[in-house]
């Protein structure tokens, strides 16, 4: 390694997908020998989170409760957060800062810092309601501004989140590295007459309350994982679908390989792990028609307007009568998702570390490939 890397300090939260990638990530990282540092917060970690841990090496955790900079009320933690990450970059002396949320990149670290753009309040908001966020959002919005403009390196897993960044906050370099999971742990079984989708209830960006609409219109049973308690409390009971509660890696991956369509017909996804993992089971995908998911999956998967119910019931109708294109869609799917390498993902993060520590400066950005035209299923 030509600057000399051995040590990365990586933030990551415990709540959502941001868990798996920086999981996956230093996985890969420990593997090319490097040590990764991960602070985490949002929660304490789950049995299930110990354990993935404990199975890595080159990985210490350093683990905290402090809110993210997207829950309600977060200012107090997030400062708090903020002179531990110090704190810990002094005792630890990384060779470079790779922070998943994004406000700490307005701190005085030592050390090359690079901000990876997983998801954002404004872009959400915007996918969601249609409209830009209300005013009591502008704290959130100065804050992830200046974390932006802090760091030496911006990165999304796609052109589309990029985008985004630069239309909300005016930080235009940046590059793509898209995210991974690993094909050993997601493979395809026997399928059975299924629809799955895995994803927060809660999060009107996943849009599964579409699934709960149409549910009773097809002939197949849907069946869907994920959390129905809001972090700030609260719960939303799921209607027309049989919910399987929080399930762990092992339990979706179950899921996965005897489900024979995926449908997460998303109004926000700005990559979408479950996604991968499902593709990598060889379910036919069918996915909201944004930019984002067409670009990662391209003519692979077949995809909806999310507020059109009847178009979604169509399509997963269409599939669920036609054993030939479910297989079809499915062998492409898993195709497309083997290029999502772990070994590439990490290769990229590699260079981009590199590239910061010798010029402080994040990599030209890449331009995406282009993407054939995907199919999009109507009515």
């Amino acid at each position: 390694m030509a600057a000399d890397l051995r040590c990365v300090l990586m933030t990551a939260d415990t709540v959502g997908g941001v868990w798996q990638y920086a999981i996956e990530l230093a996985a890969a990282l420990g593997a090319r020998g490097l040590h990764v540092a991960l602070a985490t917060m949002g929660r304490r970690l789950s049995t299930a989170q110990r354990a993935q841990v404990q199975s890595l090496k080159r990985i210490t955790v350093f683990e905290s409760r402090y809110a993210l900079e997207w829950m309600p009320e977060p200012w107090p933690d997030v400062m708090r957060a903020g002179d531990w990450l110090l704190e810990l970059e002094r005792g630890l002396a990384p060779d470079v800062i790779h922070l998943n949320q994004f406000s700490f990149g307005a701190l005085p670290f030592r050390a090359p810092v690079m901000i990876v753009a997983h998801s954002c309040v404004l872009s959400w908001w915007r996918a969601v309601h249609g409209t830009h966020v209300p005013a009591e959002w502008e704290r959130y919005r100065s804050a992830v501004r200046n974390g932006l403009a802090g760091a030496c390196s911006v990165i999304a897993p796609t052109a589309a989140m990029l985008a985004s960044i630069r239309h909300d906050y005016g930080r235009s370099e940046g590059d793509v590295i898209p995210n991974a999971r690993s094909p050993e742990q997601y493979r395809p079984g026997t399928k059975q007459a299924t629809v799955f989708a895995a994803g927060r209830l809660w999060d009107a960006g996943k849009n599964i309350s579409a699934l709960e609409a149409v549910a009773p219109r097809i002939a197949w049973p849907v069946r869907i994982a994920g959390s129905a308690t809001q972090p700030s409390g609260g719960r939303r009971e799921p209607r027309n679908v049989e919910h399987l509660g929080e399930l762990d890696c092992a339990g979706i991956a179950a899921e996965l390989a005897q489900a024979s369509i995926y449908a997460l017909p998303a109004r926000y996804e700005p990559f979408g792990l479950s996604i991968l993992e499902a593709a990598l089971a060889g379910c036919a995908l069918v996915l909201g028609d944004i930019p984002s998911l067409r670009e990662v999956w391209g003519p692979t998967a077949l995809y909806v307007q999310p507020d059109d119910h009847h178009a979604l019931a169509a399509c997963l109708s269409r599939l669920i009568a036609d054993a030939r294109l479910r297989q079809c869609l499915g062998l492409m799917a898993r195709a497309r998702a083997l290029t999502y390498t772990p070994a590439r993902q990490a290769d990229a993060y590699v260079d981009a570390y590199e590239h910061m520590m010798l010029t402080g400066r994040g990599t030209p950005r890449s331009e995406p490939a282009p993407v054939t035209e995907p199919h999009t299923c109507t009515s």
